[in-house]
């Protein structure tokens, strides 16, 4: 997400950095290259001229003139500017009232709601230690609560089906009544989408939020509709008292306008970004850090947070130890680790997003970052024999015949995984001589570097 937006603005705002002076002239021409780059990422027109305005105005004063660094001082104000658009503060879920707390989700069909159920339970188990119960109020799609049922099971959460089959209202009011029975702690109510805004759905969901009056209205959007994402979530916010937004398959959007429109237009925060059909895929928005990664400063404080979260400490230690160690090798079952710890992390692409500075780098280059050589990598350890992954000196000919086979990937794919896998122990050997890195590596969190001690390429 922002990848067209992120290098128009880090182009046009690194021209400035270096002059000594700016001008209101030279303002005004960045601002006019700031307004198409904002237009262009699909932007609503009154947020893009609301935020020109802003920066327009404290650039051509004192703020920028008095600066001993008036290009940076400018960097600073258009990313103090995008946090202000995208709602300054993360927004986190009301959890205080008394349990069951609801959790109504509302939205238009096709936009993720269901899958967007089954995530955040699974955030709510995991990282809050909540019991989750599970219920959908969808009386028109009888798909919708046998994929909410199935996804419950995959989250270790509760799931309610109700007896009445016609009526949302009676629902959502037998689910929060089972909720109480079984002591959940939080009640997620999957709602009916339509495929477009009418005033029959807005009754009907109108009247399940009176019935269970929820501590949260999130309303789930596709982020790829651009800046209908947010006309649709102003029309959902005039009918309902949303408290949040959550924009949905932002992997899939280049562009970003829903992002930089939606709380402006909505005046609901955003509080969560979803990504894929993963029931991980499913992560708090932080304003902050957003405005960070647009600018191509990183986000490393989540970075920091996913290893701590995703990577396995006890493989991180382990691998933490054999480094400039002979005596206990780093063998093919180490780097294949290695390479799922990236995996867990969203690949090589995630990692590259968060990374300040990375934004910058030719599309050549980004071109050449393919997570789906990690998997075709695994794929070919899994064809060895233990005794291989240990040893791989012994495989030659008719052994990388064999494993190229049971990976249905060509010998040449075999011979660069065991020559890469080679270059890397005589890294991990010579760093460890050293003395130094081993240290280091001993000294951080999990005894290794983020992704668990190595780097997979």
């Amino acid at each position: 997400m922002f990848d067209q937006l992120s290098k128009r603005l880090t182009g046009t705002l690194d021209r400035l950095k270096g002059r000594g002076r700016l001008s209101e002239d030279n303002i005004r021409e960045a601002l006019r290259e700031v307004r198409v780059a904002l237009l262009e990422a699909d932007v609503a027109l009154p947020v893009v001229k609301d935020f020109i305005a802003q920066v327009r105005e404290r650039a051509v004063g004192q703020e920028v003139s008095a600066s001993l660094k008036p290009g940076q001082a400018l960097v600073k104000i258009v990313h103090e500017e995008l946090k202000r658009v995208l709602g300054e503060q993360q927004s986190p879920l009301n959890l205080e009232r008394q349990a069951p707390v609801v959790i109504l989700l509302a939205g238009l069909q096709g936009a993720g709601k269901t899958t967007t159920a089954g995530k955040l339970a699974r955030l709510l188990h995991e990282r809050h230690g909540k019991k989750v119960l599970m219920a959908s109020c969808d009386i028109y799609r009888p798909a919708a609560i046998d994929q909410l049922e199935t996804l419950a099971g995959q989250v270790n959460a509760d799931f309610y089906r109700s007896e009445h089959s016609d009526d949302a209202v009676a629902i959502a009011r037998d689910a929060r009544d089972h909720a109480r029975t079984q002591f959940a702690d939080v009640l997620i109510l999957d709602t009916a989408g339509r495929l477009a805004v009418d005033e029959a759905m807005m009754d009907e969901i109108r009247r399940v939020h009176g019935e269970v009056d929820p501590a949260e209205v999130l309303f789930v959007v596709d982020a790829m509709t651009g800046q209908d994402a947010a006309n649709t979530a102003k029309a959902f916010h005039e009918a309902l008292p949303l408290t949040g937004v959550v924009l949905t398959k932002t992997d899939g959007d280049a562009r970003g306008g829903a992002a930089l429109s939606v709380r402006q237009i909505t005046g609901a925060p955003i509080k969560f970004l979803g990504t894929g059909e993963k029931v991980d895929g499913l992560e708090p928005f932080h304003p902050d850090r957003l405005a960070s990664r647009i600018l191509g400063m990183g986000d490393v404080l989540s970075l920091v947070e996913e290893v701590e979260r995703k990577v396995d400490q006890k493989k991180a230690r382990k691998l933490a130890g054999k480094v400039g160690k002979a005596s206990r090798r780093f063998g093919l079952d180490d780097f294949r680790d290695q390479l799922m710890q990236m995996e867990n992390l969203g690949g090589m692409g995630s990692l590259m997003d968060k990374l300040p500075g990375m934004g910058n780098l030719p599309d050549a280059v980004k071109s050449k970052v393919d997570d789906r050589q990690t998997r075709r990598m695994v794929a070919i350890i899994n064809s060895m024999t233990p005794q291989e992954r240990r040893y791989p000196d012994i495989i030659k000919g008719s052994r990388k015949r064999r494993i190229a086979a049971g990976a249905g990937l060509p010998i040449q794919d075999v011979n660069r995984l065991l020559k890469q896998h080679k270059q890397m122990q005589k890294m991990m050997k010579k760093v460890g001589s050293k003395g130094a890195m081993a240290k280091m590596m001993k000294r951080l969190p999990g005894g290794g570097l983020p992704g668990g001690g190595g780097m997979p390429f």
